[in-house]
């Protein structure tokens, strides 16, 4: 049964993507493919997702202890305060630390998690700014 419950979620929110991104504005200058379409692709594939789970749902689903349920939600909760910090402190330096925390997560060790979140940060900022020419939110520092 939870899984047709979760099934019939995941199609709800599969429409209101599908309605979300009919709402995007369109400009007379974008790609070929334009800003819709790889909305409406993840909006399918959750979709065609969803309805597996709702016509074959496992027989014995195993839901997680309390202690990972408490863990995701710490994950969401670092997840938004890294949007909202995004813009005040900058790509790179709000980056590293939510790469830090997630390798963290993972496993990784010190050493890991604090050379992995920096280099990855630092490695994706060069790569969008000067590759890609593509600006992301300048911290105090000016990157």
């Amino acid at each position: 049964m939870s899984d047709r419950i979760f099934g019939f979620f995941g199609l709800l929110f599969a429409g209101l993507m599908v309605w979300a991104t009919g709402r995007i504005e369109e400009s007379f200058i974008q790609d070929p493919l334009g800003p819709k379409a790889f909305p409406l692709v993840i909006a399918g594939l959750i979709a065609l997702s969803s309805g597996v789970m709702l016509i074959k749902p496992d027989r014995n689903p195993a839901w997680p202890s309390l202690k990972k349920w408490l863990e995701m939600a710490v994950t969401v909760g670092v997840l938004v305060a890294y949007a909202l910090v995004l813009p005040e402190l900058g790509f790179v330096l709000s980056s590293a630390v939510l790469a830090m925390f997630m390798i963290q997560r993972l496993g990784g060790t010190p050493l890991q998690f604090i050379g992995g979140g920096v280099v990855m940060s630092v490695g994706i900022f060069v790569v969008f700014s000067y590759a890609l020419n593509l600006s992301l939110a300048r911290g105090p520092w000016g990157f």
